[in-house]
């Protein structure tokens, strides 16, 4: 029977130990989420949508190192792998989020609408988030070194606010476009064959769950490891796990694959031209 063991120096990175049956649960729904996801990419060609589908192998890696972890809670190796994983998923969940937004602008040719320019719209989002995932990444290795653990906690911390702020600002974002249409649409957003709308919600939808998923985390790391969310596994669950399953599975059925770059007719007649050239 497993249990909850220190690590060599006497200090317990566990405050419990790791449910090994709902780490199969989610390794399972993780995995198959996955599947569909780079499924979709390979059917679709979709390749914007790839770090989505990264995001989820980087859940698979973290619940089946905690499966790994049941029996080895006086190991440090697999409590990092579990913990720097699970933490980094949700931030390339972001950055497809980030560019579908600019897929949705650019298919009913609302540019104008874009409260950032919209070259810039994909850059400002994925800039940040990829700056957030180098902040958390760094922060969690700070954490395995004993003497920069509460230096690298306050890293991640900093990091997941950063992460929490980008959110609300492209939340933000997407509102005032959608605003702005619903006053003056244009006429390309009356296509039936462009479901901007369902993208959008389903843009909202994803955001608010990595948002909460972030500010639990926030309070997770800022409390410590003694800490009520780092001593009660069912909190891990409830606020991570449960929220980055759903947000896979409300990509995997809205999926942008229907998102088109608009193409006007000079630019098809011209690469008509190329193509007899």
């Amino acid at each position: 029977m497993a249990k909850l063991e220190s690590l060599k120096s006497g200090y317990y990175v566990w405050q419990y130990v790791p449910s090994m049956a709902a780490a199969v649960i989610f390794l399972v729904l993780f995995l198959l989420t996955t599947f569909v996801h780079f499924w979709k990419i390979f059917r679709k060609r979709v390749r914007f949508t790839l770090p989505f589908a990264i995001g989820g192998l980087f859940e698979i890696i973290g619940y089946a190192t905690r499966i790994d972890s049941h029996n080895n809670t006086g190991k440090l190796m697999p409590y990092c792998i579990q913990a720097v994983f699970i933490l980094l998923g949700p931030a390339l969940f972001a950055a497809s989020v980030y560019m579908v937004l600019a897929r949705i602008i650019r298919s009913v040719r609302a540019e104008m609408y874009s409260v950032v320019p919209l070259n810039w719209v994909t850059k400002t989002f994925v800039i940040s988030d990829v700056i957030t995932f180098l902040v958390q990444a760094g922060g969690s290795g700070m954490m395995v070194n004993s003497s920069l653990s509460k230096v690298g906690q306050g890293v991640v911390i900093a990091g997941l606010c950063l992460q929490a702020v980008s959110f609300c600002l492209f939340i933000v974002t997407a509102y005032v476009f959608q605003t702005r249409m619903r006053r003056a649409p244009t006429t390309e957003s009356f296509d039936v064959a462009i479901p901007w709308k369902k993208h959008l919600y389903g843009l909202y939808t994803i955001s608010g769950l990595v948002l909460v998923r972030s500010i639990f985390r926030i309070v997770e790391y800022a409390m410590g490891n003694e800490g009520y969310p780092l001593s009660n596994e069912w909190t891990l669950y409830v606020f991570d796990a449960v929220p980055m399953f759903a947000a896979m599975v409300i990509f995997a059925i809205w999926y942008p694959s229907d998102l088109k770059p608009f193409l006007d007719s000079a630019s098809q007649s011209g690469g008509a031209i190329e193509s007899k050239g």
